[in-house]
């Protein structure tokens, strides 16, 4: 690593890459003949978006390539940014594009300059902000390359998202991790480090570099205070605390995290959806919104296949709701085991989405007037509930040949029953029902 010049800088800079060869991790877009590495090499820069948690380069990489096409490279905050950031710096790219721009030590160069338009978290720029930077994308004027924490598909333009390449960033690995480590500690940045010390410190860091460096900053600036020769584990979590895992309660994280709680419910792996669990409640989760989901996934999924699935998880609910954390977890990390483990159903959710569908689209078909109440002498005159078959008096508490639904509507059949758990004997009902309701609307044999 080849050191920067300043040993005031933090040390997350000192030790940023100067080539693309020093760049731990994102091997599958950097390394040899990978998407990203081949536009390097290319020497043509194309706009992109690089998309990927905190602390895993993409500010770094963005450097790294105005530094391999030597472009001006332009940095915008959309945080702290807005407007007038973005007319500076087409101001800039046009003054660079016409032989005019900053040399060393503050001097005017005139030769001209590719432009680079570094914006990040391009998220935050609202549609008409994003939309400032299409005519200048489109004509060339300068590679816009916006960094983002969220789903682009989601938070950036669709017009903006057309005219980028979209790079996934993942989090840095335990082994590349230990090698940022090792580069502080060959910079003489901190002192000797017990193994075991740099195995929690990894774990903390949760794949996020920055945070890596800043803890190691910290550490070493505490023992250099406590005139520690090493740093020991014990002296970690002393200064650490409880261990916390990096977690975004409202971002892309959150919802991927819900959504494998979810479909570990679904696919039955009792293992799995406490894991999720668990690690949402440990990144700071709202228990009660944790409870409102569940309560969800019991209706969606278990259904009538088996009610006690709805009671266990309401009663959990309720138990969080009188207990408070950490007790009341419990209650909600066994009504997801058993979530988990009920027989399986959609067919009553189903079953409301078709007919919310249907009833959507179709006309406002009248109550039939055998189906209609009659609480007035008029409305009985008017032949309301006439012909009415009350259900209880009939046998078997089934008025056989009835109709519920309203003139000329076939059975639409939103409901059908699984073959598994309670639905098996629902279904079983339904065919005796239906069976009956066909006997009876047989005209009746001659003699």
């Amino acid at each position: 690593m080849k050191p920067l010049h300043s040993a005031h800088q933090p040390l997350a800079e000192r030790l940023r890459p100067r080539t693309l060869a020093e760049v731990i991790g994102q091997q599958h877009v950097l390394g040899p003949g990978m998407p990203l590495r081949l536009a390097f090499e290319s020497g043509r820069p194309h706009s992109c978006i690089l998309w990927g948690p905190p602390g895993v380069g993409k500010t770094t990489i963005a450097r790294l390539m105005a530094d391999a096409f030597d472009a001006q490279f332009i940095s915008i905050s959309a945080v702290l940014g807005g407007v007038k950031d973005i007319r500076d710096a087409v101001q800039l790219a046009e003054n660079a594009r016409g032989g005019l721009h900053a040399g060393p030590q503050g001097s005017l160069i005139q030769e001209p300059q590719r432009t680079i338009v570094f914006v990040d978290e391009v998220h935050r720029f609202n549609k008409s902000q994003q939309d400032a930077f299409l005519p200048h994308v489109e004509s060339g004027l300068f590679t816009f390359i916006g960094a983002t924490t969220e789903n682009p598909s989601f938070e950036v333009n669709s017009a903006l998202l057309s005219r980028a390449a979209v790079y996934v960033l993942q989090p840095l690995s335990t082994d590349e991790l230990k090698q940022i480590v090792a580069l502080a500690q060959a910079e003489k940045a901190l002192p000797a480090i017990e193994n075991i010390a740099i195995d929690r410190l990894v774990a903390y860091a949760d794949g996020d570099a920055r945070r890596l460096l800043n803890t190691l900053e910290t550490l070493a600036m505490a023992a250099a205070q406590d005139k520690l020769p090493e740093i020991t584990d014990a002296w970690v979590i002393k200064v650490l605390g409880e261990r916390m895992r990096r977690y975004d309660k409202g971002g892309e994280q959150f919802y991927d995290t819900i959504s494998a709680l979810h479909k570990s419910v679904r696919g039955s792996d009792p293992d799995a959806a406490l894991y999720w669990l668990v690690r949402m409640l440990d990144g700071g989760a709202d228990p009660r919104y944790m409870a409102r989901r569940i309560v969800r996934m019991a209706w969606e999924d278990i259904g009538l296949a088996d009610p006690r699935a709805m009671q266990i998880a309401n009663e959990a609910a309720q138990t969080y709701e009188r207990l408070g954390s950490p007790e009341g977890e419990l209650a909600l990390a066994q009504a997801v085991i058993y979530l988990a483990v009920a027989p399986k159903s959609n067919a009553g959710y189903n079953a409301y989405n078709k007919a919310r569908a249907f009833v959507k689209q179709d006309s406002t078909r009248p109550v039939p007037l055998h189906l209609r109440n009659a609480p007035t002498q008029l409305m009985k005159q008017l032949d309301y509930g006439r012909d009415y078959r009350y259900a209880h008096d009939e046998e078997g508490g089934f008025a056989a040949g009835e109709t519920y639904l309203p003139e000329g509507m076939e059975p639409p059949g939103f409901y059908a029953p699984v073959p598994r758990g309670l639905e098996i004997k629902i279904g079983q009902k339904l065919q005796e029902l239906r069976a009956r309701n066909a006997a009876a609307a047989k005209p009746p044999e001659r003699d």
